[in-house]
């Protein structure tokens, strides 16, 4: 199966929730994107422990700025996902192949996103009145699951060939 969606991380900061995320792109066959710098190591033995035995089966590709990424995915869909989003994910379109993007856990994504990805920009609704935003790896697995989800209902992932029937 080919990777439905692709998770990518803007300088990522705390290897324990880039070590979740790993596993939950293995369990998912999504392939990660890690934008540098990045707050450790990928040797890192907390990113490692987060991961568990899955680091090793990852797709996961480094990096050395934005422009590099852009550079090497030229025509990628891509969907932001920010506390400063002004619409809901649940209104992003999710297509087949989409890079879903979050930025780092002390600043979120860089200033400019803010203005020139506006219309790709979305957020995830919190009703708390004391959380300025989601774990990093929490908001990914909403994100990444409300996506799979969509599929799931439009025929475009099987319930067998997903993994699906008899895993709860």
């Amino acid at each position: 199966m080919n990777c439905m969606f692709h998770i990518v991380l803007i300088k990522p900061e705390i290897p324990q929730n880039t070590g979740n995320i790993g596993r939950l792109c293995v369990s998912n066959n999504i392939h990660l994107h890690l934008i540098e710098p990045l707050g450790f190591s990928l040797d890192d033995k907390y990113l490692k422990r987060a991961g568990m035995d899955y680091w090793q089966y990852l797709k996961v590709s480094l990096y050395s700025d934005w422009e590099d990424f852009l550079k090497r995915h030229p025509d990628a869909c891509l969907y932001f996902f920010s506390t400063k989003g002004s619409k809901c994910f649940w209104e992003c379109p999710y297509v087949d192949g989409g890079y879903l993007v979050f930025g780092n856990e002390g600043s979120g994504l860089p200033e400019g996103f803010y203005e020139k990805y506006r219309t790709q920009l979305f957020s995830i609704p919190m009703n708390g009145d004391f959380s300025r935003s989601l774990n990093l790896a929490n908001a990914t697995a909403i994100v990444l699951y409300e996506g799979l989800r969509r599929h799931y209902i439009a025929g475009s992932v099987k319930g067998t060939d997903y993994n699906y029937a008899g895993r709860y």
